[in-house]
């Protein structure tokens, strides 16, 4: 399956500039995928030290929410997708307050509340940065296209096998039993003949 999650974007970040590897001649920066695979397995030994009943792994990108769903119904962690409800994290008195120990956002700009409120109560925050990202209230950094459907498939497709080994719920060497293609989100009718 051919990804992109590669492809960035026409924008660079002083702060994602480590993480690039060329640009294209149509100015899009690619992403250096050895810094990817070598973030999402330190990514994957970090988030093995949490239950993952205490991992929130957020989305408001259309593309992200069935990717971040598969994810946490393969590693048992918590899905939060669409608009992040203000107060879930700081306001005890908010019907969707909880405590988790460590979130994941899908993208830093889409995600900004879910950051700004992690921020707030101290949480360490994981998020998927593409070239046109910052790393502002952000602790550990997977340089990928976030924006892609096929991207943001495989990189949660990838961190949760990852994910998976470090718990030893498979074998260092072991594959996930769902398919990546049941991360990626599906197009309608319509949008498949734009």
């Amino acid at each position: 399956m051919v990804s992109g999650i590669q492809i960035g974007t026409r924008v660079k970040t002083k702060d994602m500039e480590p993480y690039i590897y060329r640009v294209r001649p149509d100015g899009l920066f690619i992403i250096d995928t050895r810094k990817t695979d070598e973030k999402i397995r330190v990514a994957a030994k970090f988030m093995a030290g949490f239950p993952p009943e205490s991992i929130v792994v957020v989305s408001f990108r259309l593309y992200g929410h069935q990717p971040v769903r598969k994810f946490c119904e393969v590693t048992g962690c918590i899905p939060i997708v669409g608009r992040f409800p203000p107060g879930a994290f700081t306001n005890p008195l908010c019907p969707s307050y909880m405590e988790p120990q460590l979130v994941m956002v899908t993208d830093p700009v889409a995600d900004e509340q879910a950051l700004i409120e992690a921020a707030k109560v101290g949480l360490p925050v994981i998020a998927l940065c593409d070239t046109d990202n910052t790393f502002k209230n952000v602790d550990l950094v997977i340089p990928a296209n976030n924006k892609g459907r096929k991207a943001l498939a495989m990189v949660y497709w990838l961190l949760a096998r990852q994910l998976l080994r470090e718990r030893g719920v498979i074998p260092p060497d072991g594959d996930l039993s769902v398919p990546v293609e049941e991360f990626e989100t599906k197009l309608t009718p319509e949008e498949k003949r734009e």
